[in-house]
C-alpha cells in the first residue's frame, strides 16, 4: 500500500533559468573569501522535500555573508514524472541518479538520463567544499543523516546539531554516491558532504525536516548569516546525537526477499543470531546484539535491490554534542 501523499510537489520551473549553462543550477556569489558550498535536491524524482525546501530557499534568497552557494535541482526529468497514483516510479528514469558518481562511470561509454545529468552538475560537485544533499526515504522513519563512509563528515554533522541518528557506513554495494566522491570520500581532504534523510517520502514532517536542515547548514557553513537562518528555524535541536556504523547490506536476489521481524527504521534487534529476513533458501540472522535496522524498504522490494543494512550504535550514552548557535 502507497503512503498518503501529505507533500504536494512545487512547480520549479521557474527556476529552470539560473544564469548557468546547466539548467536547474543558481551559483550566488557574496564577493567575499568564504567556503564553496552546495545545496542539492531531488537526486530522486519523488523526494519532495528537498524541492519544496529549496524552492523556498531561492524564492527567499537570503543574503551571503561569506563565500559562494550553488542551489541545483538534481534529476528533474524524474521529478517532472511524478504521479500520485504512482509515486515510486519517478524514483529515476533510466537508473539510480546517486550510483553514478564515480570516474569510472561519469567518464565511461555508458549513456542513461541519470549519467547525462550527473555528468552536466559534475564541475559543481567537484567544485563545491561543503555539500548537502537532501533525501527521504520510503519508509517511516525518524531522521537520519547519512555521513558516507567517512567519519570527518560524522564529526561534522555534530557540529551541524541534527539530527539525532547519524550513520556511517560501508558504501552503497551498486554504486557512488555524490557523498563519497572525491575530496567528499578522502579521509585527508577538508571537504565535508552529508545526506540528510528527512523522513519518509511524502509526509509533512520531512519538508519540515529538511527546511530546518537546511538552514542550519547554510549558517553552519557561513554563507548566511544566523541572523537570518535562526528566526525561521521551527525544530528544536535533539536531546543528544548517536552514531550508528554499518557493518553490512543485504541486498536481495529473489522476488520471496522477506523480512522475518518487523521491518522498522532503526528499529533493534536485542538478540545476535534472530533471523531477520528469508531471500529464497538464505535466512539472514542478526551478526551481533542490537542489530539496528537501517532503511528496510518493504514497499519498493526488488531483487538486486538494497532491502536493509545491519549496523549497530558505537555511543548509545553519549551526550548532544552540537551546541546551539548564539541568538538559538
Amino acid at each position: 500500500m502507497t503512503p498518503p501523499i501529505e507533500l504536494s510537489p512545487p512547480d520549479i520551473t521557474r527556476w529552470r533559468r539560473g544564469g548557468q549553462p546547466v539548467p536547474y543550477v543558481h551559483v550566488f556569489d557574496s564577493g567575499r573569501p568564504g567556503p564553496r558550498v552546495m545545496v542539492q535536491a531531488l537526486t530522486h524524482g519523488n523526494e519532495i522535500c528537498g524541492a519544496i525546501a529549496v524552492d523556498r530557499l531561492l524564492a527567499d534568497r537570503p543574503p551571503l555573508a561569506a563565500g559562494r552557494l550553488t542551489v541545483a535541482f538534481a534529476n528533474v526529468e524524474a521529478y517532472d514524472s511524478f504521479d500520485a497514483d504512482d509515486p515510486y516510479r519517478s524514483r529515476c528514469i533510466d537508473e539510480d541518479l546517486n550510483r553514478v558518481w564515480s570516474d569510472a562511470e561519469l567518464d565511461g561509454s555508458r549513456d542513461s538520463v541519470e549519467l547525462r545529468r550527473a555528468r552536466a552538475l559534475r564541475p559543481y560537485v567537484d567544485d563545491a567544499e561543503l555539500l548537502l544533499d537532501i533525501h527521504s526515504m520510503g519508509e517511516p522513519c525518524r531522521p537520519l543523516m547519512v555521513c558516507g563512509t567517512q567519519d570527518k563528515n560524522a564529526a561534522y554533522a555534530r557540529e551541524l546539531g541534527v539530527p539525532a541518528d547519524l550513520l556511517i557506513d560501508t558504501g552503497h554495494p551498486s554504486g557512488l554516491r555524490m557523498v563519497e566522491r572525491g575530496g567528499f570520500g578522502d579521509p585527508a581532504s577538508p571537504k565535508r558532504a552529508l545526506l540528510i534523510e528527512c523522513g519518509q517520502h511524502w509526509e509533512q514532517s520531512s519538508a519540515d525536516v529538511a527546511w530546518d536542515t537546511l538552514l542550519r547548514f547554510l549558517a553552519l557553513t557561513g554563507v548566511v548569516d544566523r541572523a537570518w537562518t535562526t528566526p525561521r528555524l521551527s525544530l528544536p535541536l535533539p536531546p543528544r546525537q548517536r552514531l550508528v556504523r554499518v557493518t553490512e547490506a543485504v541486498v536481495a536476489k529473489t522476488p520471496q526477499f522477506h523480512f522475518l521481524v518487523p521491518a522498522v527504521g532503526l528499529s533493534v534487534v536485542e538478540k545476535a543470531g534472530t533471523p531477520i529476513a528469508r531471500d529464497g533458501d538464505r535466512v539472514w540472522l542478526a551478526p551481533y546484539d542490537d542489530t539496528v535496522l537501517v532503511m528496510p524498504g518493504i514497499s519498493n522490494l526488488k531483487p538486486g535491490h538494497t532491502t536493509v543494512r545491519l549496523g549497530r550504535y558505537e555511543d548509545p550514552q553519549a551526550g548532544h554534542a552540537g551546541r546551539p548557535p548564539k541568538g538559538e
